[in-house]
């Protein structure tokens, strides 16, 4: 009986693992792309973030200060506290990243 019930939870962390991929798309879900322009405030590398303050992002938010994760390994590695950027913001459902990063004036 032991034996059953540490085999099921051996398989149900397993297969929770597997689908915790971080890859995306994650669902079939268009994936939406819009444009952002903003200055680094902050940034976590041990999670791949970047806290960025942002003028409106026409069709999709108002001007604020968010966090966003960055897939790209290359792109993070680019960006500086206090750098201009211009990026592109892909949503899909209730997930979103930036991407296609490129230097700017502070805005």
């Amino acid at each position: 009986m032991k034996f059953r019930r540490a085999l099921v939870l051996v398989i149900t962390a397993t297969i929770g693992f597997a689908l915790s991929d971080c890859s995306h798309p994650k669902s079939k879900a268009p994936i939406h792309r819009y444009q952002l322009a903003g200055e680094i405030v902050r940034l976590d590398p041990a999670a791949h973030v970047a806290v960025i303050k942002h003028g409106p992002i026409p069709g999709w938010m108002e001007a604020m200060t968010m966090e966003y994760k960055v897939e790209e390994d290359n792109e993070y590695r680019k960006l500086h506290v206090g750098d201009g950027i211009t990026a592109t913001v892909f949503v899909q459902d209730l997930d979103y990243w930036i991407g296609e990063i490129h230097a700017a004036p502070k805005r």
